[in-house]
């Protein structure tokens, strides 16, 4: 089933046992592996997964743990799966035989597969508080590895590595996990369906790139990336009035033509430039209903996402909204503080 199957924590009104148990057993839906725990018995995590076609997504947050996979447990049974975690919080030690032992730290990619035995050694990070253990938190994406366009031969030098989850399409991997982690709750079949081969993508092309060999890559697969790339450098360039499909282009080192080519084919109806303010008019829908941003004027908020002309922003705003920027600041405030008054 494609869409979101958990949210939260799974284990909510079990005793603490029952409560480790069932994360163990969620867990091992795509990582079969032995689990344990010295939290055990006050267990207590989250644990959100979602099912993108032959993709899983993995997010959660747990006391320190241990993940054995062993020879037995290969031979027995091995789904060629790759492992893809990007650590969050507290640190990942990882241990197979006749390697050195390898440390993951928050903002660290790594792959493991399903075809080797090793031993994951989850510790926590600092503690939330005095009764509670220190967690680890962190997500992933569990997948095919006939998936990829490479071999396992060529990217077995990669596997067990740690990887700066900041820099090039590392960093579109780490943008597209934690985007993946906010949506997690909300996926619907369609959207599921489409994330799935786009993770898929966005993984060969890190891959790729770490082992220089584009040539990997499919026209599709490029093509994708590439909009994903744009979509990235567009969330963080909103606030440049001056962000345009011309500069959007030119960073990109790619004609102005070839980007609405690219991105209409991923994008069917939608431009760059249209795509661009509504991303502007969503940020500022956001933040005119936050109540903690009561007091920022209108026109402060529409410039902070680059519309710094009041009047293109009012009426930009009411095509996509109906509304008024007012009006839907006012609307939006009173019913964040009706609860208050009639409670």
């Amino acid at each position: 089933m494609a869409g979101a199957t958990g949210a939260g924590d799974p284990t909510a009104g079990l005793d603490p046992k029952e409560r480790f148990d069932a994360w163990r057993e969620l867990i091992g839906l795509t990582r079969d592996c032995d689990t344990t725990s010295p939290h055990a018995d006050r267990f207590e995590a989250e644990l959100r997964r979602s099912e993108l076609g032959p993709v899983t997504f993995l997010g959660t947050s747990f006391p320190s743990a241990s993940f054995r996979r062993t020879d037995t447990r290969v031979r027995r049974s091995d789904p060629g799966v790759f492992h893809l975690t990007l650590v969050l919080r507290g640190e990942l030690n990882l241990t197979r035989a006749n390697e050195p032992a390898r440390s993951f730290r928050p903002g660290q990619l790594t792959v493991v597969d399903s075809s080797r035995a090793y031993e994951l050694r989850a510790l926590g990070g600092r503690a939330d508080g005095h009764d509670r253990p220190a967690s680890v938190d962190a997500v992933g994406i569990d997948f095919p590895i006939s998936l990829l366009p490479m071999s396992p031969f060529q990217l077995r030098r990669l596997l067990g590595r740690g990887f700066t989850a900041g820099e090039g399409t590392a960093a579109l991997v780490t943008d597209f996990l934690l985007s993946l982690d906010r949506q997690s709750g909300s996926l619907g079949p369609a959207a599921a369906a489409r994330l799935g081969p786009l993770a898929v993508d966005l993984v060969s092309a890190w891959l790729a790139d770490e082992l220089e060999h584009d040539a990997a890559l499919s026209p599709t697969a490029r093509r994708r990336v590439l909009v994903e790339g744009v979509r990235a450098f567009v969330r963080r360039n909103l606030h440049d009035p001056e962000l345009t499909p011309g500069t959007v282009a030119a960073a990109h080192h790619i004609s102005v033509s070839y980007l609405h080519r690219v991105f209409g084919q991923e994008s069917p109806g939608e431009t760059v430039a249209g795509w661009i303010r509504r991303q502007r008019l969503a940020r500022a829908h956001r933040d005119l209903a936050d109540p903690a941003l009561r007091a920022t004027p209108i026109q402060t908020v529409a410039a902070r996402w680059g519309m710094p002309r009041p009047d293109d922003f009012s009426r930009a705003f009411r095509a996509e909204y109906g509304c008024s920027p007012r009006d839907h600041r006012r609307e939006a405030l009173a019913a964040a503080e009706r609860p208050d008054r009639d409670g």
